[in-house]
């Protein structure tokens, strides 16, 4: 699925974030977000970006350059949104029209569309800027979505600024959001750069 457009909007009363995407297809996805799945996505997402940065670059280098990426990338993103059009409706809606709940999320980093393989020793992997991202939905159905730079840099920057808005505070990871193992979450992202991250 290539994905067209993407769109997201707080809604105070139900303090969630109502996720849309459309692709190419007019097919349409809605999804509500919470707080705590949108603070993994964005905390998870960044620190998969700045552990591929770190591959080339020294982790203060990578965390500035991240940051510098993303503040170039919303510079851009204004002018070109411009004269941009409104958000299209799909026609279609694969996993029905009113919106699902997000009941667990896992993201992990992309080589050439394929998600990289945890047992591979973090250095042997030469990292591309993609993220995959399965949304757990309910019934225990899954949503994959495989993000190429520029559309997963879109995401981010839109869902934070929703949590500037919502007041929902800092994305940050900590060991409650590595499902793996029950030790120290830092210590094995750090150890493997590959390693699917999840929340429950």
């Amino acid at each position: 699925m290539t994905i067209k457009q993407i769109n997201a909007t707080y809604l105070v009363n139900e303090d969630r974030i109502l996720f849309r995407f459309n692709t190419q297809d007019q097919a349409e996805y809605r999804l509500w977000f919470t707080r705590r799945v949108t603070l993994f996505l964005l905390a998870a997402s960044s620190h998969l970006l700045s552990k591929k940065l770190e591959q080339e670059h020294s982790a203060e280098a990578a965390k500035a350059l991240n940051k510098f990426e993303n503040e170039a990338f919303l510079e851009a993103a204004k002018t070109a949104n411009a004269g941009q059009n409104t958000y299209e409706s799909g026609t279609q809606f694969p996993i029905g029209f009113d919106p699902l709940l997000v009941m667990d999320i896992t993201c992990a980093l992309t080589k050439n569309d394929e998600i990289l393989d945890p047992k591979i020793q973090s250095n042997e992997h030469a990292f591309h800027d993609g993220l995959s991202v399965d949304f757990v939905l309910p019934g225990g159905a899954n949503l994959n979505l495989k993000l190429a730079g520029n559309m997963m840099r879109a995401m981010c920057l839109l869902l934070d600024q929703l949590r500037q808005q919502a007041g929902w505070g800092e994305a940050t990871l900590s060991t409650k959001n590595v499902s793996e193992n029950k030790v120290d979450g830092d210590a094995i992202l750090d150890e493997k750069l590959s390693q699917k991250i999840s929340i429950h």
